[in-house]
């Protein structure tokens, strides 16, 4: 705090001291006396400089200028003296007049290597000797002093701006506002006590938030019996340096209260309204114990689903190895009965019966094959090798295969070009992967359509694609494609038999390869199956004839 004696803070408040300060500088140096700031002198020197520098530069540039008139106007005397030989002193004296006034010649007796004076030119003259050809250095110079005048005054003037020191006036003291003019400039209820709980100041928002008039006179304790009114009043903080209460009133909202040392002989109140921020901080508390109520189901729904799952392949391959068994053992009898070992049977028709029983043993036994292939895709606990495959040989073998079955369907099988690429992986899986796929493209083609298996080189992986013209399917369809034993409606199983279980165990194959499966289908155009395959860490799509070297 600076004293009454420097601030001009007197009994008549701030300003009283301004009557003491004009006596003081009254007898005060002149302002002219003053220090001159370096910066102004810095300028000031800088400009006489520039000006001194131009004045130099201009006359060596006059002088330089005179020279080369003497040199032009030389070559023209030597011309004239050429045409007209036997000139006396006088004559030639007046040739150069004839081009510049101000240029005189002569015949001087010295070396043509002795030094000129400063505005001169000398020349060799044959018969007649040493020329020199002089020009008037005042004539020369004439211009120099007018332009030397400008900068000189140019560089008066930026000195006595730089110099001069502009008296401004101080700025006029800042009018101090009351306490009631302080207190209402402040966004929130303020209210100032003093020590005995008498109201000092308070704005406009702290009376409303007690519903007192503007000229009524109130005490702490009946304002603070306003604010709780039918609600109740909660602790939050109680240390030295303040108070801080929150208030939850009756109609819901929610205030709070901070109160704070005001000088030495009072308090004051901050009353601001939190019922937005208590409500999102509910909201958000509210949020985060749904999420941990779902994170915590989620993990245990996954737990129980990883168990279902672990069941399932132990149930499948327990019943697997149950069923097939039995069944081997039917199909084993029933051969051995259809070749009659221990005789005749005695009628035809027991041939035809024992053959439908071997033909439905073995239909049964590869389902239950299939289904334990698929539960061990799943659960990942099949292992696929891990070898070189020739894409375009992969493709081949697959339309070779079931290039007669879609002759004796009707349908137009067709092989894409080959990409010449190799990859990593279980040939065998993929060449059933392929096969299920083609398998269902002729089965639900009819006949007169066409099947296309493709495959695409990238630098990142291939992409094999089976595309057919048959039924396609709706987006509900493919939908129910994600799940295992899914043929659609009725008819499909009816007209075209299976476990649904091809494209399931395809997209299976694909994912333990690192790839993924896509179906783009739409119903009387057709259906695209695309498998995108990665290369593995380190790997390049290489050509079948590097990968065979």
């Amino acid at each position: 705090m600076r004293s009454s004696d420097v601030s001009d803070a007197g009994a008549e408040g701030f300003g009283s001291g301004q009557q003491t300060s004009k006596a003081k500088t009254a007898g005060a140096a002149p302002a002219f006396l003053n220090p001159i700031s370096p910066v102004s002198v810095a300028v000031a020197l800088t400009a006489f400089l520039a000006a001194t520098l131009f004045v130099i530069f201009d006359t060596a540039r006059t002088l330089e200028d005179a020279r080369g008139q003497l040199r032009l106007i030389g070559r023209a005397v030597v011309a004239d003296l050429m045409e007209t030989p036997g000139l006396d002193a006088e004559a030639m004296a007046q040739l150069p007049k004839a081009y510049s006034p101000a240029v005189a010649a002569r015949v001087v007796e010295t070396d043509l290597a002795d030094t000129p004076p400063l505005v001169a030119y000398r020349f060799q003259v044959p018969e007649i000797g040493i020329v020199e050809l002089r020009h008037d250095v005042a004539a020369a110079l004439s211009g120099v002093l007018p332009r030397g005048a400008g900068a000189y005054l140019v560089a008066i003037i930026i000195g006595v701006l730089a110099l001069r020191r502009r008296e401004v006036a101080p700025p006029a003291p800042a009018p101090v506002n009351n306490l009631d003019n302080l207190v209402a400039a402040i966004p929130y209820g303020v209210a100032c006590w003093s020590r005995n709980g008498t109201l000092i100041a308070c704005n406009e928002r702290y009376r409303a938030s007690i519903g007192s008039g503007a000229d009524e006179a109130i005490v702490y304790g009946e304002a603070v019996k306003r604010l709780i009114g039918a609600g109740y009043m909660k602790m939050v903080a109680d240390g030295e340096a303040n108070r801080v209460l929150e208030l939850h009133r009756g109609d819901g909202s929610c205030l709070l209260i901070d109160e704070r040392p005001f000088g030495r002989e009072g308090f004051v109140t901050l009353v601001s309204d939190v019922t937005e921020r208590k409500r999102t901080d509910a909201l958000l508390t509210n949020i985060r114990e749904e999420q941990r109520l779902l994170a915590r189901r989620y993990h245990e729904e996954k737990l129980k689903a990883e168990a279902a799952s672990r069941s399932k392949t132990n149930f499948l391959a327990h019943l697997s190895h149950d069923i097939r068994t039995p069944l081997n053992h039917i199909i084993g009898f029933a051969e051995l009965i259809r070749h009659q070992t221990y005789g005749p049977l005695g009628d035809a028709r027991y041939l035809e019966y024992v053959q439908n029983i071997k033909s439905s043993g073995e239909l049964l036994l590869d389902s239950f094959a299939t289904i334990l292939d698929l539960a061990e895709l799943e659960s990942g606990q099949k292992v696929l090798k891990t070898e070189p495959v020739a894409i375009d040989d992969l493709i081949a073998s697959v339309a070779t295969r079931f290039k007669p079955q879609a002759v004796r369907a009707g349908v137009r099988f067709e092989l894409g070009e080959g990409c010449g690429s190799v990859l990593t992986g279980d040939r065998f899986s993929l060449t059933r992967m392929l096969s299920n796929i083609v398998e269902n493209a002729i089965r639900f083609t009819p006949a007169g359509g066409r099947i296309t298996l493709a495959a695409f080189a990238a630098t990142d992986g291939v992409v094999l694609e089976v595309s057919d013209t048959g039924l396609g399917m709706s987006a509900e369809r493919l939908e129910s494609l994600a799940h295992p034993f899914a043929l659609g409606d009725a008819s499909f199983t009816r007209e075209n038999g299976g476990l649904g279980l091809g494209i399931p165990i395809a997209r299976a194959i694909a994912e333990l390869s690192g790839g993924r499966m896509a179906i783009d289908s739409s119903p009387a155009l057709g259906t695209t199956v695309a498998f995108s395959l990665p290369l593995r860490t380190g790997e390049a799509a290489l050509p079948a004839t590097q990968a065979a070297a």
